[in-house]
């Protein structure tokens, strides 16, 4: 009984429904705890940073005040100044105390420094001997309105303070010392520091670092510095319209306090950062929540407050909450997956016995099937065996298809020369009836060399169908033009054709001699065939340089070529002469060795009012001679 109960909850249990249940649980929980963990972490890390910032900005403002702590403690020993409070009315000396504390003040790159009696009445000024010609007659000296503005508080007696400075609105940093004569209070020295400089830099820094805003306030609340320069003299936290008039009659701020900022920031008494809502600036339609620090500088009575924006850590807390609910999802689908598994494995064992009653259907049927695949394999070997036979077929027609392109080649390369032969041997036969050996001699060895000619031309034929690279070597432009020349001179004769050879005889390129005179008998001979009908036959080889290149060019003066055939003109078996006077083969070979040179074999006709065609190639210059 307790068997039956105990797989009654376990149904239940592992139902569908109530693990879908589970699994939103677990997606709740994690959300919940990768929120939270993610949150406190990256709040830590803010908080130090900021920390380590307050620490930074305390120390460089305590740095910049503490430069003039001994300034007025100095001036007030100086026998000049004391003489000009003990004689007022002696204008000599009111004027030279003027000029001493001018310098002081240029020297120390104050705002201002003067002394003033004991009623205080200013007696000199820094600024009485520095611009003296730029006052207005009217105009009321600096000193005397910061005394009838801030009189109460420099009269306080020697210490320091901070005031808003009435012309741009920026921070001063005044210091006062009190003048004893005998005992007696006879009158002070007061120094005043603009921050405007300090101040400035916080604001670039606050623009650059959107995240952050920094202030400083005194011990009446108020913001005197600020990164966000909206802020300036307002009260830190609220204030009553008592306190307001309050401070304002004191004459150390603005002529205008600005709205209170509102933030709670009473609780940084008793921890170290809190949340608080900061109004909204120029530019955002609402407040938000900042993180703020605090750090006291009690030397001056001073707090540094730091706001951080925690937009980026509450981001990050949101894809951890969606990691943890990731986390959570994933556990809840193992158990649904586990619990669906159970159902299904329960769905297959009843599923089993209907897989045996058709078992023996599935027999019969994959009998048949078995049949019809072998039929089928037995026709794919067939189809195949046809395939591999055709193939070889095609093979062997490829290769004699190459054969016949290589003998058609051979024979075009060697036709020029063996013309050749047979003319100097008929030519040799007739002098020697006449007996002029020294001629056959010569013409025997022109035989010679041309069947040496020959050989390399079949050679080079051959290295071309293997694809096999020539030798290259510092080869002379003009012997190898003078060397196609030879072959084609009976031509060039018999055409009445002018040959104009404008090349250099210290040109060397680097190329092989023997296939650059192939490429040229095939240019030359082209364009002496292309000329055959033209009234002026002109031939014209010249070159082009260009740096550690060179182009070679032959010109002719013959019909030219449609421009619609020039695309097939190195096209294998293209020809435009009569059938029977070229395969088509010549230029495609010369394009080749051309391009095995590190060039390329150019056509083109020549621009009217000329005739005929140019065919341009480019070479490399040997080493001695790439300064060419």
């Amino acid at each position: 009984m307790h068997s039956t109960s105990g797989q009654r909850w376990r149904n239940r249990l592992s139902h569908p429904s109530i693990v879908a249940s589970l699994t939103l649980a677990l997606i709740a929980l994690g959300l919940n705890i990768g929120h939270s963990l993610s949150e406190r972490a990256g709040m830590e890390q803010l908080a130090a940073v900021a920390a380590e910032r307050l620490e930074l900005y305390a120390a460089s403002l305590e740095a910049q005040l503490a430069r003039y702590d001994y300034l007025p403690s100095l001036i007030a020993i100086d026998q000049d100044l004391m003489t000009a409070v003990a004689q007022p009315g002696d204008t000599a000396a009111r004027q030279r105390a003027s000029r001493k504390l001018a310098r002081i003040n240029v020297r120390a790159g104050l705002g201002l420094i003067f002394i003033c009696d004991a009623h205080g009445r200013v007696i000199a000024s820094s600024d009485d001997y520095a611009s003296s010609h730029a006052i207005a007659p009217k105009q009321e000296p600096p000193a005397e309105t910061l005394m009838r503005r801030l009189g109460k508080q420099i009269g306080a007696g020697s210490g320091q303070f901070f005031a808003a400075n009435e012309a741009n609105a920026s921070t001063d940093y005044l210091l006062s010392q009190n003048l004893q004569r005998d005992g007696k209070v006879v009158g002070q020295v007061v120094v005043m520091l603009n921050l405007a400089p300090l101040e400035a830099t916080w604001v670039d820094q606050g623009m650059r670092s959107q995240g952050e805003k920094l202030l400083v306030v005194d011990s009446n609340d108020v913001v005197i510095m600020s990164s966000v320069p909206a802020w300036k003299y307002r009260l830190l936290n609220r204030g009553s319209a008592a306190k307001h008039a309050e401070l304002l009659a004191s004459g150390r701020y603005a002529s205008h306090l600005g709205p209170d900022l509102a933030l709670a920031t009473e609780d940084l008494n008793q921890q170290d950062t809190s949340l608080v809502q900061v109004p909204a600036l120029d530019g955002e339609t609402r407040s938000r929540p900042l993180l703020a620090q605090e750090r006291p500088i009690v030397p001056l009575a001073l707090r540094l407050v730091t706001l951080s924006d925690p937009s980026e850590v509450w981001r990050h807390a949101r894809y951890a909450a969606w990691g943890g609910a990731a986390v959570g999802a994933s556990l809840g689908l193992v158990l649904l997956y586990l619990a669906y598994r159970r159902r299904a494995l329960e769905q297959l064992f009843r599923a089993s016995e209907a897989l045996k009653q058709a078992h023996s259907e599935l027999e019969q049927q994959v009998a048949e099937r078995t049949q019809e695949l072998r039929h089928s394999n037995s026709e794919l070997k067939h189809q195949i065996n046809q395939r591999l036979q055709a193939e070889d077929e095609l093979m062997q027609a490829g290769k004699l298809a190459v054969l016949g392109q290589m003998s058609a080649g051979i024979s075009h390369e060697i036709n020029q020369p063996l013309t050749a032969l047979r003319a100097l041997s008929r030519n040799s036969l007739l002098l020697l009836e006449k007996g002029r050996n020294s001629t056959v001699a010569e013409n025997l060895r022109a035989i010679d060399a041309m069947v040496e000619r020959m050989t390399a031309i079949t050679r080079q034929l051959k290295s071309f169908a293997r694809k096999a690279e020539a030798a290259q070597a510092p080869v002379s432009l003009l012997a190898a033009i003078q060397g196609a020349r030879t072959l084609l001179e009976h031509r060039i004769q018999a055409e009445q054709v002018t040959l104009n050879i404008e090349v250099s005889e210290q040109l060397r390129v680097s190329c092989d001699g023997n296939r650059l005179e192939q490429v040229l008998v095939n240019l030359i001979g082209n364009a002496v065939d292309a000329m055959q009908t033209s009234a002026s036959k002109t031939l014209r080889i010249y070159t082009d340089m260009h740096e550690a290149r060179l182009s070679l060019l032959i010109s002719d003066s013959g019909a030219g070529m449609p421009e619609d055939l020039l695309p097939r003109l190195f096209e294998p078996f293209f020809t435009t002469k009569p059938a029977g006077q070229g395969l088509g083969l010549g230029l495609v070979i010369s394009s080749k060795i051309v391009h095995e040179f590190g060039g390329q074999l150019r056509a083109r006709n020549n621009p009217p009012p000329a005739t005929g065609m140019t065919f341009e190639f480019d070479l490399a210059l040997s080493p001695k001679e790439s300064h060419v």
